[in-house]
């Protein structure tokens, strides 16, 4: 019995130490099944608006890429919104909306039309300025050329802009 009890004791012993070594210490990243990996240290974030300086203006752009890109941190992330200066910071600017003809056709018609919309964005981890970064990010959806783009407009846009805010949420949030 003392053996047994010996050999617990010398075990506990073990089990102390290695986790005092910092063998056992947890990671300094943290995982969701949204793929957003965020030190724990990174609380909130601020997505300033995004203001439209493109050739061609759609009034409501703007506001939807901001809301959308805030609405789409809210629901993957744990992360609180704030107006200003969040440990995570996102702000830029539209700097493309512009249609033009695709996949020509008899007669040199068009068959579809492109809607091409390019956001450019800075991305600031104030915990981690390391990470931080500039890039353009540029989505398109096609729709039939015999019909008018104000005809289809808003499902583009909110297809363009589902797109848009995934790729940025990827280079920011989940680091592809």
């Amino acid at each position: 019995m003392t053996l047994i009890k010996s050999l617990r004791s010398w075990m506990l012993v073990i089990v102390l130490v290695v986790a005092g070594s910092g063998l056992f210490q947890s990671c300094k990243v943290s995982y969701s099944f949204t793929g957003a990996s965020l030190s724990p240290l990174v609380k909130t974030f601020t997505v300033y608006y995004f203001p439209n300086r493109a050739r061609l203006i759609n009034p409501n752009l703007s506001q939807q890429l901001t809301d959308g890109l805030q609405d789409k941190l809210l629901r993957q992330t744990s992360l609180d919104l704030v107006e200003e200066r969040g440990d995570l910071e996102f702000e830029g600017q539209i700097t493309g909306y512009d249609t033009r003809p695709m996949n020509i056709s008899q007669g040199d018609q068009a068959a579809q039309t492109r809607l091409t919309v390019t956001v450019r964005v800075k991305y600031t981890n104030n915990l981690n300025h390391d990470e931080d970064w500039e890039k353009t990010f540029t989505a398109y959806e096609d729709y039939d050329a015999r019909r008018i783009l104000s005809e289809v407009e808003d499902e583009l846009v909110e297809a363009i802009l589902e797109k848009l805010t995934e790729d940025i949420f990827n280079a920011s949030i989940a680091n592809w």
